[in-house]
C-alpha cells in the first residue's frame, strides 16, 4: 500500500512508483553513464517534438537537427499562444498536468506536462527534501503560501493541504496580530519543517526577533526551513537561522519545469541534473565558461506533452567553476533579465542592486519590515515601505549616498510609507519593478 501523499498522486494518474525507480537509477549513474544518458535524452526529446509537435517544428523551421547549438532559444513570448496550439500529438488537457506560471516574470502562460514527467518532478522534490530527513508522506509542513480567496479554490487547496500533510498560513495579511496567531500554531502543532515564500518567512522571523523568541524553543519538532520563489539575501538567512534555530535551505525552481537547484548539506546550490539540462548563455546564445554570468537556459529532458527545449527562463546566473555534469553548482542567481534598471547615463543595472543597497541601510534600525522599489521614470524611483514610523531625513540621505556610490548620482527618490505592500495573487512579493 502506497503512503497517502504518493497514493493521492497515483490516483490522479501520476505513476509515482515508476518515476521514483527511474530517478534512483539516474542518481546512481557514474559520471560517464550520466553523460551518455543526458546526451541521449537531449536527442530523444528534440526528435520527439520535431516529429509530434507542430509548434516546435515551426519554431525550429525543420524536422531534423544536427547541432544542439543550432536549436533556437525558446522564450516566454513564444509561449503566449493558446495551449492547444503548443501541445504534442496525443496530448490534451485531459491526459496531461495543466497549470499556469505565477507571472512574476511579467509574462504568465499556461503550460502542460505529461503525467510521467510530472511524477518525476514530484520524485525529484521528494529526493532532495529527503537530504534533510523530510518525507512528504509523514513530515508535517508549516506552509507560508498564498491561497485562492474564492470558495471552491480555497476548499480545493485546503483538501490538497490535508492530503499533503501540511498546514497553510495565508500570507496576504502579515500584521502583528496575524503573526501572533501563526506563533500560537507553532506552540500547539508538531511541525517538522517550514516551506514557503522567502519574504513572508523573513517577516515572521522579524516578528520573532521583536518578541525575542527562538522558534525551535517553542516548537522543538522543527528540523529545517525551505525558502523559495524570491531572493534570499545573506543577512536574511542569518536572521532566519538565529530566530528559527534550524538550518535554512534555499531552493530555486519553476512550476513549468521542476526544482532547478536545491541547497545541499554542504551549503552549495546543487543543480538538478537528473530531469533537467542547464546552460548559461551570453547575448549571442553561446555557452559561457563556468564562473561567468549569463542567461539561464533549461531543457526539460522528459516532458513530451509540451516542449521546454533550450528554454530561457528569464533569470541570470553563474555556474561554479568546480561544476561537473553530475554535480553542477549554481554559484549565484543574479535576478531576472527583465528586472533591469536603465539609468540616465545609459548604464544598465540589475534592479536587485537597488534593492540590495537600499536594504543594507533601510533595515539598520529594525524599523522597516518590508519595502519594494519601482522605477517610474529614467531618473526616478519610488520606494514603498512598511514601518512603524516614517523614514527620517538622515536615513533618506544615507540611501541616496549609497546608491550614488554603487550606481550613479542625480537620481530622484520618492519614499512612500504604506500599511502593506502589493503582492501577486499567489502572495509573491516582487522586490523591484521597472515601469518603463
Amino acid at each position: 500500500m502506497l503512503p497517502l501523499f504518493d497514493l493521492s498522486l497515483q490516483l490522479n494518474g501520476f505513476p509515482m512508483k515508476e518515476a521514483k525507480a527511474e530517478l534512483q537509477k539516474i542518481v546512481a549513474f557514474s559520471e560517464t553513464e550520466l553523460e551518455v544518458f543526458v546526451a541521449n535524452k537531449k536527442v530523444e526529446i528534440v526528435h520527439f517534438h520535431l516529429q509530434n509537435n507542430a509548434f516546435y517544428k515551426d519554431l525550429v523551421g525543420n524536422t531534423t537537427f544536427t547541432n544542439w547549438e543550432d536549436l533556437p532559444i525558446l522564450n516566454k513570448k513564444n509561449l503566449q499562444k493558446p495551449l492547444k496550439e503548443r501541445l504534442s500529438e496525443g496530448y490534451s488537457a485531459k491526459n496531461s498536468y495543466i497549470n499556469k506560471t505565477s507571472g512574476s516574470s511579467g509574462t504568465p502562460f499556461i503550460f502542460a506536462k505529461d503525467k510521467y514527467c510530472h511524477a518525476l518532478t514530484w520524485a525529484s522534490n521528494m529526493y532532495r527534501f529527503g537530504w534533510y530527513e523530510i518525507d512528504f508522506n509523514t513530515s508535517y509542513q508549516a506552509r507560508f503560501y498564498g491561497i485562492p480567496m474564492n470558495f471552491i479554490g480555497n476548499k480545493k487547496e485546503r483538501f490538497k493541504d490535508f492530503l499533503s500533510h501540511r498546514f497553510r498560513f495565508s500570507i496576504f495579511d502579515l500584521s502583528d496580530a496575524v503573526l501572533e496567531g501563526f506563533l500560537n500554531h507553532f506552540r500547539t502543532k508538531k511541525f517538522d519543517y517550514i516551506n514557503g515564500y522567502t519574504s513572508s518567512i523573513v517577516l515572521f522571523a522579524k516578528f520573532l526577533q521583536k518578541k525575542n523568541i527562538v522558534l525551535s524553543a517553542i516548537c522543538p519538532s522543527l528540523k529545517v526551513c525551505m525558502v523559495t520563489s524570491e531572493m534570499l539575501f545573506e543577512e536574511d538567512k542569518l536572521l532566519l537561522e538565529k530566530q528559527f534555530g534550524i538550518p535554512i535551505v534555499n531552493e530555486y525552481g519553476a512550476s513549468e519545469l521542476d526544482l532547478i537547484a536545491f541547497q545541499n548539506k554542504e551549503g552549495e546550490w546543487q543543480v538538478n541534473s537528473e530531469t533537467l539540462f542547464m546552460e548559461i548563455l551570453d547575448e549571442n546564445n553561446r555557452v559561457v565558461p563556468n564562473g561567468t554570468s549569463g542567461r539561464i537556459v533549461i531543457t526539460s529532458l522528459f516532458n513530451k506533452a509540451h516542449p521546454f527545449i533550450r528554454y530561457d527562463i528569464g533569470d541570470l546566473g553563474i555556474l561554479d567553476e568546480k561544476s561537473t555534469l553530475q554535480k553542477p553548482i549554481l554559484k549565484q542567481l543574479i535576478g531576472r533579465t527583465n528586472d533591469v534598471a536603465i539609468l540616465p547615463s545609459g548604464k544598465k543595472s540589475p534592479g536587485l542592486t537597488f534593492y540590495y543597497v537600499t536594504k543594507s541601510i533601510i533595515e539598520d534600525d529594525g524599523n522597516v519590515n518590508e519595502f519594494l522599489i519601482k522605477q517610474t521614470k529614467i531618473d526616478t524611483f519610488e520606494i514603498e515601505y512598511v514601518s512603524e514610523t516614517e523614514l527620517n531625513l538622515e536615513q533618506i540621505e544615507k540611501i541616496k549616498k549609497a546608491i550614488e556610490q554603487y550606481l550613479e548620482p542625480n537620481l530622484n527618490f520618492i519614499f512612500i510609507r504604506k500599511k502593506s505592500l502589493e503582492r501577486s495573487n499567489r502572495g509573491k512579493l516582487k522586490q523591484f519593478k521597472s515601469m518603463l
